[in-house]
């Protein structure tokens, strides 16, 4: 049997091959306007684009080990992110709020943004395409489970399914469950554990068994 590192993201649902969409030119004319207008420089435009840059989910993931590890910090990230963040030195670029959602034994919970792609980037980066795409925004509201079946997560009857919609002031990141078998491993190997997925809700942390192919 051939074993292999599982921990990429899957993208089940499709990414169309198209044009520019609306949203993506009108990002381009504003910008471009800024900048004609010497409002924003295209030097701080570049400087922001790096900060954005440098946001991968591995900054979740570390948030994610220090909470399985670490009873008070969780407590402080569950009752709010942003806080727990910034005592991490995770800085915030935008006005905004992170709400961290626990998954149980009784609760999953799935992040969505039914109306553009509000995403927790300070901590997860830039979002996957199938995020942004309107059929995993409509889905995943409607039918949750489904959505959760193309990506390979089965989830019981028994647990209840919770989807957060993501708005312009309040991202949402998960706090996966922590897999069994673990319990030994040290806080950096349980972050290479945890996959920008997994934080988004639609798979969940894999070891041991389940990441053999």
């Amino acid at each position: 049997m051939h074993t292999h590192d599982h921990s990429h993201d899957h993208t089940p649902i499709a990414v169309p091959d198209e044009a520019p969409g609306y949203y993506e030119i009108l990002e381009t004319a504003v910008r471009e306007l800024l900048a004609a207008k010497q409002i924003v420089s295209p030097g701080e435009m570049r400087q922001q684009l790096e900060v954005l840059d440098s946001r991968t989910p591995q900054l979740g993931a570390k948030l994610v080990a220090k909470a399985w590890v670490n009873p008070g910090f969780k407590e402080r990230l569950l009752a709010d992110g942003r806080v727990a963040c910034e005592e991490m030195g995770i800085t915030f670029y935008e006005n905004t709020q992170l709400t961290v959602l626990e998954n149980t034994e009784k609760v999953h919970n799935l992040i969505v943004c039914t109306l553009c792609s509000c995403y927790p980037r300070e901590v997860l980066g830039l979002p996957p395409d199938w995020y942004k795409l309107a059929p995993y925004r409509s889905r995943a509201v409607r039918e949750p489970r489904a959505v959760l079946a193309e990506f390979g997560t089965t989830i019981s009857e028994d647990v209840e399914i919770r989807v957060s919609d993501s708005t312009a002031m309040i991202r949402y990141l998960v706090l996966p469950q922590r897999p069994a078998g673990t319990e030994f491993m040290t806080e950096e190997e349980l972050a290479a554990l945890v996959t920008r997925d997994a934080m988004i809700g639609v798979v969940p942390v894999r070891f041991g068994k389940e990441r053999v192919q």
